[in-house]
């Protein structure tokens, strides 16, 4: 058997306390009491609703580092994505992004509807709600060539707001 999905991510961040308050209050994770006795500098936080023993640790380097230049002058990851079950889920993270002024861009790629956002140290992540495998047509599997602009109250009135993501494709039928 191989590999089957992301377990957890470690970031480094210039300010502990501010990632984990980001974390916490924009994105909903909660802290997870698992920093090893005596160890200063990291936190480890679980998303809502995972069963992951965590989502992400964080790993203070200093306020002085600098932005990661990834994407721009060196190789490197460019985002994370996190899934949400329902499209009222990702219009309410939408709201937080915003309010966080966090928010950078938002993405519909036909089976997925995506949110892009920065967090305090310029690290960017997506939040995404994916099409239930009994819900994908052809429109939106064509779609998926395409970056088209997400009009989440369009996609709530087409899907509805409670309709339950990715079954049958990252969530078991």
């Amino acid at each position: 058997m191989g590999i089957h999905r992301l377990n957890h991510a470690v970031l480094y961040v210039s300010d502990l306390d501010r990632a984990v308050a980001f974390y916490r209050d924009v994105l909903g994770f909660r802290l997870v009491p698992m920093t090893p006795e005596g160890f200063r500098g990291a936190a480890f936080l679980q998303a809502p609703g995972s069963t992951n023993d965590h989502d992400l640790g964080l790993f203070a380097i200093g306020t002085h580092a600098g932005r990661s230049p990834a994407g721009r002058t060196t190789v490197g990851l460019y985002h994370l994505a996190w899934e949400v079950d329902t499209l009222d889920e990702l219009a309410a993270v939408a709201r937080r992004l915003t309010e966080a002024d966090a928010l950078v861009g938002a993405s519909d790629h036909g089976t997925t509807k995506s949110l892009y956002g920065r967090d305090p140290d310029g690290l960017e992540f997506e939040v995404v709600w994916l099409v239930p495998a009994d819900r994908l047509d052809d429109a939106a599997l064509a779609a998926r060539t395409r970056i088209g602009r997400l009009d989440l109250p369009a996609e709530i009135a087409r899907y509805g707001g409670t309709t339950r993501g990715g079954v049958g494709i990252s969530v078991p039928a």
